[in-house]
């Protein structure tokens, strides 16, 4: 009977988790199609745009070809006909800084125009929960110029600059972005894995059970090297840990401990566990988990 509530329980988790994939991959859907949607408007902007600086070079060309005794005579015209179009590239331009800040928000960045430039705000997120916010301030000159910034100082804000700010802004913002996500991504799992444990090993406790968890990936919130042990452990439990090590690369890191605890349990293993040491901020980041089994 014990064994037939267990498969339920799990059918029901299982069906549980695979409705909220579906979900999730819905909203990414939507949120991919919103992002196309502005690009396309900002690239008819931009094609508008440089429309315009053609008008615009056309007309002085036509101007310097005229003869001299018809130059004096439409060179008020000419000049004001340079400077309404001048004046309509201008606005261009807002509606294409606009139109980047409006895409900015739906991708978790947002800024707004100030008197010597833009003031940019990054915010982070993981799975439905909002997470910290960076705020970044650039002069609008030649070259462009980071005035203030809030980014921590493991993120390698001067690289990123050095590599993409004076080429593509866009670029720039999230590549910025992506480093910033997965550091915060990374704390937020460290710290439910924390809440989830609370740090119940007991000190008689053994500690079969050891994982090694690297990230060698600074713009990824998932490890790239697992390292799994269990010392003097029974076989069922070896096993079993083998069996979770694949879950360590596709989902955050409270998950994988919560199903490595319910399989426990039905091995009749009682799971404590705690955080011995991690670090979690830029560059190779290393996080041991030890659970006594």
């Amino acid at each position: 009977m014990t064994y037939f509530r267990v498969r339920c329980t799990l059918s029901h988790l299982e069906t549980l988790e695979a409705s909220a994939h579906n979900v999730a991959q819905k909203q990414e859907k939507i949120r991919e199609h919103e992002e196309k949607i502005l690009k396309m408007k900002m690239k008819i902007q931009e094609l508008r745009s440089q429309r315009d600086e053609l008008k615009t070079k056309l007309n002085v060309c036509r101007s310097q070809s005229t003869p001299d005794k018809d130059a004096m005579k439409n060179s008020l015209p000419v000049s004001k006909a340079t400077a309404k179009n001048q004046q309509a590239i201008l606005e261009r331009k807002i509606e294409n800084a606009k139109s980047l800040l409006e895409l900015f928000r739906l991708t978790g960045l947002s800024g707004k125009l100030t008197e010597q430039g833009v003031s940019f705000c990054i915010s982070t997120a993981f799975e439905g929960t909002y997470l910290d916010s960076y705020y970044l301030n650039i002069l609008i000159q030649q070259p462009l110029r980071i005035q203030h910034h809030s980014i921590p100082v493991f993120i390698p804000l001067e690289q990123i600059a050095h590599e993409h700010l004076q080429k593509d802004i866009k670029c720039f913002l999230s590549v910025l972005s992506d480093h910033l996500n997965a550091y915060a991504r990374r704390k937020f799992q460290v710290d439910q894995l924390q809440l989830e444990f609370n740090y119940r090993v007991t000190e008689d406790g053994s500690f079969p059970f050891t994982a090694k968890i690297i990230y060698g990936n600074p713009m990824n919130a998932l490890p790239t090297k697992v390292t799994v042990v269990c010392k003097d452990a029974p076989v069922s439990v070896d096993e079993m840990a083998a069996a979770h090590l694949a879950l360590f690369y596709e989902k955050p890191l409270q998950d994988v401990f919560i199903s490595i605890t319910v399989s426990a349990e039905n091995l009749n293993q009682p799971i404590a566990a705690g955080t011995t040491s991690s670090s979690i901020s830029g560059g190779k980041s290393v996080l041991s988990k030890v659970a006594a089994l």
